[in-house]
């Protein structure tokens, strides 16, 4: 008999690779076995809007900091609003509580990161943070992502206001190149393309080489506070440069765009590994990213269209020292907007289509649970080409097919993967009455 493309024997052999997730302490002992002594540790989610992902992967996080020694977690987020929850889980100036560390998110969508899952998660990397002695050992937080480009100008700025005045104000000339958009970087890319503006690269560029050449100056000033300012206010200015690259590029060639945004994303990455060894070396990190970004994209219709990405090229850089982790889910609810910067919504998540790694995972009948996708059982099973579900901040399911279904081989995208087969949409810390309210069932769309 075949279910959806999967006979009988293959689930047979899913069920019985399977490590179910039940909520025990020992549910990741396996997992931990099979991470081991490596150093990079990617773990996706299959949209950005469901509690399970979420909270799964603070649980395997918590323990990658408390059993291996794991002092860094690098998001999908922005490097100064990510920062700011840095300071406060290092207890530094700043935020007198979690809530408020998670503030610098404004930009949609804010449920991503100011969520309850996130806010619990914080709230424990500070707690755990106090207990320690040296700063080598505390949990720290950062943001990978490019998009903050009026946000990191400031950052720049504000920096260089309190250690060179001089060279704020020539800071202040050269971003002035952005006044006519407000540094807001859709913007610029539109008029860039659209109104024959002159381009910001030579000053971009020039900010950051200006850090980087008077960066002694800037140390002076003894101790890991003044290391870790300068390496925030560099990465700024250095976020500054590619999104100028990123918007210039947005209009022009999405793949290009793309890949520009998971190159910085990357490099980043590699960046905070390279200034925290130079303390302690052997520095290890959790990423926490979608699924589109951990997954390789190699092992996907990504990569056949020329897309690279963030698990592409860590296992490039990093070999065998990383591990890659999806997520998925067959159905439920997931908090999501119908619109770029439309509200969050409480949406059904349809069923996942016959024939989909969704469905296969699904058919082992049990509601949580991880499997290895390089057992020797399993691999065969999971190295086939099937359809895929994406879910990002955006959920169109009257067009989920074209809208959110590429084609991958699951063996080969992740080194593991955790099903949660009913899930339930991320609570935002913001709730609306519409967020309340959720979409109707009998809205739900039907058929395929």
């Amino acid at each position: 008999m075949t279910i959806g493309g999967l006979t009988d024997e293959s689930v047979e052999v899913l069920v019985r690779a399977a490590r179910p997730v039940t909520g025990v302490v020992e549910d990741y002992d396996s997992l931990l076995d099979l991470i081991g002594d490596r150093r990079i540790v990617l773990i996706g989610e299959a949209s950005h809007g469901t509690h399970e992902f979420y909270r799964e992967r603070a649980r395997i996080t918590r323990r990658l900091i408390d059993e291996r020694g794991f002092t860094v977690v690098a998001v999908e987020g922005d490097w100064p609003d990510a920062y700011r929850v840095n300071r406060y889980v290092m207890g530094m100036v700043g935020d007198t509580d979690a809530e408020a560390a998670l503030r610098g998110f404004r930009r949609f969508p804010t449920w991503m990161w100011r969520n309850r899952d996130v806010l619990t998660f914080v709230k424990w990397l500070r707690a755990r943070n106090d207990a320690q002695v040296h700063p080598a050992t505390k949990a720290r937080f950062y943001g990978l992502d490019l998009y903050s480009l009026r946000t990191s100008i400031e950052a720049v700025i504000e920096y260089l206001d309190r250690v060179d005045p001089a060279e704020a104000g020539r800071a202040r000339q050269r971003y002035s190149c952005f006044d006519h958009v407000d540094a807001e970087g859709q913007a610029y890319g539109h008029s860039l393309l659209y109104r024959g503006a002159a381009p910001c690269e030579n000053e971009v560029v020039a900010q950051l080489e200006a850090i980087r050449r008077r960066s002694e100056l800037y140390l002076r000033r003894d101790g890991w506070v003044a290391e870790d300012e300068l390496f925030y206010a560099e990465q700024n200015a250095r976020l500054v440069r590619d999104a100028e690259e990123y918007y210039h590029q947005m209009y022009r060639a999405e793949v290009s765009s793309w890949n520009l945004r998971d190159q910085h994303m990357a490099g980043t990455l590699n960046a905070l590994v390279e200034h925290l060894d130079r303390r302690s070396g052997d520095t290890k990190v959790v990423v926490w990213e979608h699924n589109s970004h951990v997954g390789d994209a190699r092992a996907t219709a990504m990569g056949a269209r020329g897309e690279l990405n963030v698990g592409q090229l860590v296992r490039q850089h990093y070999g065998d020292e990383a591990v890659l982790i999806g997520f998925t889910t067959f159905d439920g609810r997931v908090t999501a907007a119908s619109d770029w910067g439309a509200p969050a919504e409480r949406k059904h998540v349809r069923p996942a289509r016959p024939g989909s790694h969704e469905a296969m995972l699904h058919a082992a009948g049990l509601a949580q649970y991880w499997v290895a996708t390089a057992d020797a059982s399993v691999h065969d099973v999971l190295s086939q080409p099937r359809l895929e579900r994406a879910i990002g901040v955006i959920y169109r399911p009257e067009t989920e097919l074209q809208s959110h279904y590429f084609e991958a081989h699951l063996s080969q995208q992740f080194d593991a993967v955790l099903h949660m087969d009913r899930t339930r949409a991320l609570e935002p810390l913001e709730r609306t009455p519409l967020w309340d309210r959720g979409e109707p069932p009998e809205t739900f769309p039907s058929g395929f």
